[in-house]
C-alpha cells in the first residue's frame, strides 16, 4: 500500500477525490471498522457530492494514522477495483 515511501491514498489523493464515485459502501465499511464514528458518518453522507465526501475524509479520518489509510485502501480495492488498478499503473 505504500508506494515509494508514500501511502497509495496519499500519492493518489487528487485522482481519488475526483474519481471515486462509489463512496457509500466505503463509508459503511469505515464506520463498521471504527475509522469514523456515527457523527462523522452522518456529516460526510450529508455532503452533496462524492468529491466533497472524499475531501472530508482526507481532512479528518485519513490524517489519523497509516492503519486508517490501510482500511480505506482495502475498501477502495473492494469497491473501486478498476480505479485502484488504473492508478497503480501510474
Amino acid at each position: 500500500m505504500a508506494v515509494a515511501g508514500k501511502h497509495f491514498v496519499d500519492k493518489h489523493r487528487v485522482q481519488l477525490i475526483q474519481r471515486v464515485s462509489n463512496i457509500a459502501p466505503i463509508l459503511d465499511e469505515l464506520q463498521y471498522k471504527e475509522v469514523i464514528d456515527q457523527e462523522q458518518y452522518d456529516k460526510i453522507r450529508a455532503l452533496p457530492t462524492s468529491q466533497d465526501r472524499m475531501r472530508e475524509l482526507y481532512s479528518g479520518p485519513l490524517k489519523a494514522s497509516a492503519a486508517c489509510k490501510d482500511i480505506f485502501y482495502e475498501s477502495l480495492l473492494a469497491n473501486e477495483k478498476f480505479l485502484v488498478e488504473d492508478l497503480s499503473k501510474k
